[in-house]
């Protein structure tokens, strides 16, 4: 089944780009493009689309209020926030707010549609160190045990390395097992903790309750 696809950017020829990459890509569907970020939260709730690329700094409400009002509405959807340079501060807070990973804007076609797939399978695209940020702000309470109680040793293991910021491929070079494997144990560890991205996974493992 082809992943569907929509587009949140307001630099016209920037979206023009991205909607001929969908386009011709096999496997991927366009659903729909907006240039602002209130008609997207409108119509976005009918389209259901799997993934969502936002641009960061949009005109009216921003990329981030953007994906806060999505997630409400639609939990599932999976959001990559787009964004010309490395803005820590604003990439940091559109991850709080449910996206799922970020790509710069510079980023070419081939890694942008594996990027989409990564989503898809519960990944999180990020550089190590937005992913650190990330984590960061939830190691003060340490670890909640109720939270990890149900996971396997090696399951605590991987959502160790997730807290340290570590990407999929360092995972798998650590505990030295597969790239697929660190998705199988990924997709349990979600699974088993009711959640859908990398950074909820970590909130919950290392916030305390209560």
């Amino acid at each position: 089944m082809a992943i569907s696809v929509s587009i949140v950017e307001d630099d016209a020829e920037a979206r023009k780009i991205l909607v001929g990459w969908i386009n011709r890509a096999t496997g991927f569907r366009l659903t729909g493009e907006w240039g602002q970020a209130e008609p997207a939260v409108k119509c976005l709730p009918d389209q259901q689309p799997n993934v969502v690329l936002m641009d960061i700094n949009l005109p009216g409400m921003n990329g981030v209020e953007c994906v806060r009002q999505l997630k409400q509405a639609l939990p599932q959807i999976m959001v990559i926030m787009l964004t010309v340079y490395e803005d820590t501060e604003n990439i940091f807070n559109a991850l709080a707010a449910g996206a799922s990973g970020y790509l710069l804007k510079r980023t070419k076609s081939a890694e942008l549609l594996e990027a989409i797939h990564e989503v898809q399978r519960g990944g999180s695209p990020m550089t190590t160190h937005i992913a650190r940020k990330v984590v960061q702000s939830f190691q003060k309470a340490g670890p909640s045990p109720q939270a990890t109680e149900n996971l396997s040793q090696r399951e605590q293991e991987v959502l160790d390395c997730l807290s340290h910021g570590f990407l999929y491929k360092e995972i798998a070079e650590k505990l030295g097992i597969s790239y697929e494997t660190v998705h199988t144990y990924i997709r349990r560890i979600y699974e088993k903790l009711q959640v859908r991205t990398r950074t909820e996974a970590v909130a919950k493992f290392l916030r305390r309750e209560g």
